[in-house]
């Protein structure tokens, strides 16, 4: 298989494995606590991502790498939580695109204070994705549910990724495993002092870690593919998927102007990972 097939294949599987993820989390949150769906989803992808690091006979990377996994988890954690309470909130559709906008800006603003700089195309994307965000925040009154969750989750995203962007290059599972061991600490002293961690809906919680950790793992070999910035891109229209599951499962139904707010943020997603 050529690098373009291998990375249209896992970039593609990314995106739907991440918006199935989403959309299975945001069920489980339905009937569950957020804190116990995320204890419980981050325990067991921690395991996931502890036997992929042993596996491959990863060596141990920097203490400044594990520092930023650290933080990243804290940071994902954080966003996991405001998305499946948006979700849950819904509509998932649109929870899920706005997530993933400010997912995808927060780590271009990063870089422009960093000194970079945006070129046309990135904004083109960003004034496109402002427009979307208030096309789908026009809800009738008393319908704002999930809006403010899903600014947090791609804030909180946005973060996860611009501190996984610190490690140095070789540094892949472990970095991931100490998120996934700082983020699973957190939830779980969460869960214990509050819910507790027995389940209503298991196997949804479990097929969301399991989505959520192949999605990582196909956005990696899309990466080690040599196209980091189109791998991002396939794997961010994740909010496409949950969009049509939703509508397909749950029968959501978007207004008009939602609708086109809906697509003017999907549209800016690859708009703004654009590189000059």
């Amino acid at each position: 298989m050529t690098d373009l097939g291998l990375l249209l294949l896992t970039g593609i599987g990314s995106a739907i494995a991440f918006g199935a993820g989403d959309f299975s989390g945001g069920l489980a949150s339905k009937r569950d606590p957020v804190v116990r769906v995320v204890a419980l989803a981050h325990l067991l992808s921690l395991a996931l991502y502890l036997a992929l690091a042993l596996g491959t006979g990863e060596g141990l990377p920097r203490a400044a790498d594990l520092a930023w996994g650290a933080l990243a988890g804290l940071a994902g954690a954080i966003g996991l939580v405001a998305l499946y309470r948006g979700l849950a909130l819904g509509p998932m559709g649109t929870v899920a695109a706005v997530t993933a906008v400010l997912a995808t800006a927060v780590p271009v603003t990063f870089g422009l204070l960093l000194g970079g700089r945006l070129s046309p195309t990135q904004f083109a994307g960003t004034g496109l994705a402002l427009a979307g965000v208030v096309l789908l925040s026009r809800q009738p009154t008393g319908g704002r549910g999930g809006l403010g969750h899903a600014v947090v989750a791609g804030l909180g995203f946005g973060a996860f990724f611009v501190f996984l962007g610190q490690t140095e290059p070789g540094a892949v599972f472990w970095p991931l495993v100490m998120a996934r061991l700082a983020s699973s600490a957190c939830m779980l002293a969460l869960a214990l002092r509050g819910p507790g961690l027995r389940p209503r809906r298991g196997g949804l919680i479990a097929l969301s870690s399991v989505l959520d950790a192949t999605g990582n793992l196909l956005f990696l070999l899309a990466a080690q593919s040599g196209h980091l910035a189109e791998a991002s891109v396939l794997s961010n229209v994740a909010p496409a998927f949950t969009a049509v599951l939703a509508a397909t499962i749950l029968r959501e139904r978007l207004r008009k102007s939602q609708a086109w707010g809906l697509a003017a943020t999907v549209l800016a997603i690859p708009l703004i990972s654009g590189h000059p």
